[in-house]
């Protein structure tokens, strides 16, 4: 069993996880290897649903984190994570529908919205992990 502390960190590592596959799903269909990139985006999806199930565990556990940084940086984290937030919330259904497309083979609806889709997961991945560096990794005075 992970110890509910260590919960943050491994939340940063699938997101990080998540990113990177992600973009590496990307790259696969500009290379019209469509079977690698189902298995990378597939594969961000588990890691973000991992993510948000021990997300959800950590905070129900813990409850909020207050931010400790002062001055500029305390502007610039609440930047982050307010957008972090808002389109964490409006990501989840943007990429129910864009999987549910794929998988029933809607490719010309899929890449409508995938084209929308893709920029925001990744942002919502990548300032979920600055979010975390922000607030379990940086030292404050």
């Amino acid at each position: 069993m992970i110890p509910v502390t260590s919960l943050p960190h491994l939340n940063a590592l699938l997101n990080s996880v998540s990113a990177i596959l992600l973009l590496t799903g990307y790259w696969f269909i500009r290379q019209r290897n469509v079977a690698a990139h189902k298995r990378c985006m597939l594969a961000a999806l588990g890691s973000s649903g991992l993510f948000l199930i021990s997300y959800l565990v950590y905070h129900f556990s813990v409850g909020s984190v207050r931010f400790q940084g002062q001055g500029w940086i305390r502007m610039v984290y609440f930047a982050v994570l307010v957008s972090h937030t808002v389109l964490a919330t409006a990501i989840v259904p943007l990429v129910v529908i864009t999987v549910v497309r794929a998988l029933s083979e809607r490719f010309d609806k899929h890449r409508a919205i995938a084209r929308w889709t893709l920029p925001l997961w990744i942002y919502v991945s990548a300032t979920g992990v600055a979010v975390y560096w922000m607030l379990y990794r940086m030292d404050f005075p």
